[in-house]
């Protein structure tokens, strides 16, 4: 059986960088060429982890993303450490001592390593945006390089003792990458599914590291070389085992697992572990000032060092607290806004309580009124009969009839909209629907200055949809239009029905001082009228109601003052509605 891909991917990979590495020091002769020839040979083998990597930061998932460029990363700052140093003994020869870039880029490069450790990706957070993430790495930074010139620098700086350096800079570099070692041995302690199997690989390739680092120091220490030698082996397939642990990861489900109840989530132990180094930085700074015995140049180096770090992780932790506090107020205000929003729709539950209760008061009264318009239709059928039709009798028949069918059309137009029914979608005449409406709101403009003009097409074609709901439509955009005008001290609404292409088309034009955010209209809870007089619910409304009917809505301010309404609905092409076409009306009202 063929291995598959991934396996052999990975034999290759070891077998030319780690092999390669072995050939190097075993078959090439000693000298400045091999040592530069195996730390050209080194570049390749970070930079590869690199690829394999961030190979895996293309998920849904952020906080996953995030962990494998920031682990990518760590082996990258490795990387520049190594050409840096690989440069100076090109240039120099093999006796010139890495210089201060090389010395902190080599020591911060496990940085990024804790900040990845912090991300714990396998668990699934609160919410995957990772504020302040970028503040909080800095600060990790800050507090890791100021550790490492407190205490190795000195030796190197301010007063140069190359074996006391060496030992504060091993270490100091080997609590770092134990907190390292640690991290992933947790995480592969709590972890389970794929991401155990890659915190396992991530654990035993940390570990190799600092085991060959220890071992390495050990060896140069007695006297041996580091540099074109097989010491380098260990160290090198600790990077080829991070990047098998990429490839590993891109072929495992890698889910969020879900966090037990009774712990803390998203917690931020980078910002406090740097907040923790910020105050102990004045207590290092006192212990050296007065109870140290290193030279006078050491403590004074160490004092300038804390005083820099103090004002740099100050200055980050206050640009923190800053963002912090405008995210605070911005969740304030929107809380304030949902109270509010909270209390008008309660007032709109309120009112639809009082109109549904309204509607059932009319729905009982509606039989009680019916009765004698009924009565008064049949006696005036009588009166007309009965008389000639030049007569008093007969004249006085004729009105009372009308008035009394226009009594029983607007009750039940009132019960119509009023009634609180399933939506049920028929062929309608949207000038039938129309026309109700703008008859139940003529009921109170007697006393205001205000106009009403239908003009409708003859004959339209029928729309599929709710009569029920496109009424309460209409009935809504011509009270708003109303109170717009009212407020303004008078106008006229002028609504037009019209077809155009497949489409009946509704325009309501008013003389109103128009809208003041067009954009926003349709927007639940906006509203610009006054408190208790509007939720900012029936625009929105309206808008979801012309959706459900395929439809659309549109509001737009007009040149000449005012503003528009315009409703397009999909007409039923070839079919007319069933009731007689209404003849183009002019309704007014002074």
């Amino acid at each position: 059986m063929r291995p598959a891909r991934p396996t052999v991917f990975l034999i290759a990979s070891w077998s030319v960088f780690i092999g390669g590495l072995i050939v190097i020091t075993l078959l090439v002769p000693a000298g400045n060429f091999r040592r530069t020839a195996a730390d050209l040979f080194m570049c390749l083998i970070p930079l590869f982890a690199n690829s394999c990597l961030l190979y895996n930061a293309a998920s849904p998932y952020r906080r996953r993303n995030t962990f494998w460029m920031l682990m990518a990363m760590g082996c990258t700052v490795w990387l520049f450490g190594h050409l840096v140093m690989t440069y100076q003994r090109v240039e120099g020869g093999s006796q010139v001592r890495p210089s201060f870039l090389a010395d902190s880029l080599f020591f911060l490069h496990t940085v990024p390593f804790m900040a990845a450790l912090a991300l714990a990706p396998h668990a699934r957070k609160m919410r995957e945006t990772l504020r302040y993430g970028l503040l909080d790495f800095f600060l990790l930074t800050l507090l890791w390089f100021y550790v490492y010139v407190f205490t190795a620098m000195p030796w190197k700086m301010a007063y140069p003792d190359p074996a006391l350096f060496r030992v504060r800079d091993y270490d100091a570099y080997m609590v770092e990458n134990i907190v390292v070692v640690c991290g992933f041995a947790y995480l592969f302690w709590n972890a389970r599914g794929g991401w155990k199997k890659i915190y396992g690989h991530l654990f035993g390739a940390t570990s190799l590291y600092l085991a060959a680092f220890v071992t390495a120091h050990s060896a140069v220490m007695q006297g041996y070389p580091f540099a074109g030698t097989l010491l380098v082996v260990p160290v090198m397939s600790a990077f080829v085992w991070m990047a098998t642990a990429g490839i590993l990861a891109r072929r495992t489900e890698l889910e969020p697992e879900p966090l037990d109840a009774n712990l803390r989530r998203d917690k931020q132990w980078p910002v406090h572990l740097a907040m923790l180094g910020v105050l102990a930085a004045p207590l290092l700074a006192i212990w050296s000032t007065l109870f140290s015995t290193a030279p006078p140049a050491v403590r004074q180096f160490r004092l300038l060092a804390t005083l820099f770090a103090i004002v740099g992780a100050t200055a980050i932790i206050f640009y923190r607290q800053h963002l912090v506090y405008i995210e605070r107020t911005g969740l304030v205000h929107d809380l304030w806004g949902s109270l509010e929003n909270v209390k008008r729709l309660q007032t709109h539950f309120v009112q639809s309580e009082k109109l549904a209760s309204l509607g059932q008061l009319a729905a009982g009264a509606a039989h009680e009124i019916n009765n004698p318009l009924t009565a008064i239709l049949g006696y005036s059928e009588v009166l007309t009969a009965e008389n000639p039709a030049e007569s008093r009798p007969h004249t006085l028949g004729v009105k009372i009839r009308e008035q009394a069918r226009r009594t029983k059309e607007l009750v039940n137009n009132l019960l119509s909209f009023a009634r609180q029914v399933p939506a049920e979608k028929q062929l309608l005449d949207l000038n039938t629907v129309l026309t109700g409406a703008v008859q139940l709101r003529n009921l109170d403009l007697r006393e205001k200055q205000i106009r009403i003009e239908l003009e409708n097409r003859s004959i339209l074609p029928a729309v599929h949809g709710d009569p029920n709901q496109l009424l309460q439509v209409f009935y809504h955009l011509i009270s708003n239009a109303v109170d717009a005008m009212g407020a303004a001290g008078g106008g006229v609404l002028l609504i037009r029905t019209l077809r155009e292409r497949n489409n009946v088309v509704i325009e309501f034009s008013d003389t109103g001082p128009g809208l003041k955010e067009p954009e926003k209209v349709f927007d639940p809870f906006y509203t610009t009228k006054p408190v208790g007089k509007g939720t900012g619910l029936g625009l929105s409304i309206c808008y979801g109601v012309m959706q459900e009917h395929g439809g659309s809505i549109m509001g737009f301010n007009r040149p000449e003052g005012g503003c528009t309404f315009r409703l397009e609905l999909p007409a039923v092409l070839a079919v007319f509605p069933q009731t007689p076409p209404l003849p183009p009306v002019t309704v007014h009202m002074r």
